[in-house]
């Protein structure tokens, strides 16, 4: 029993899971973050291409 407790507390597999979780937390936060700020100037970019887009005419001969 008592070999069995300093095994366990030998045992780092779960800390690298947590090491990964952290990780991948701040990917995905830094992913929102990133697309939070571009979101506003693809939309705005969109608006000025449809427009400038619609009113072009084709010449046709």
């Amino acid at each position: 029993m008592l070999n069995m407790i300093k095994n366990f507390r030998r045992d780092e597999d779960g800390a690298v899971t947590v090491d990964w979780v952290v990780l991948t937390a701040a990917i995905v936060g830094l992913g929102i973050a990133i697309l939070a700020t571009v979101s506003g100037g693809v939309s705005d970019l969109a608006g000025a291409i449809d427009s400038e887009l619609s009113t072009m005419t084709i010449a046709s001969y």
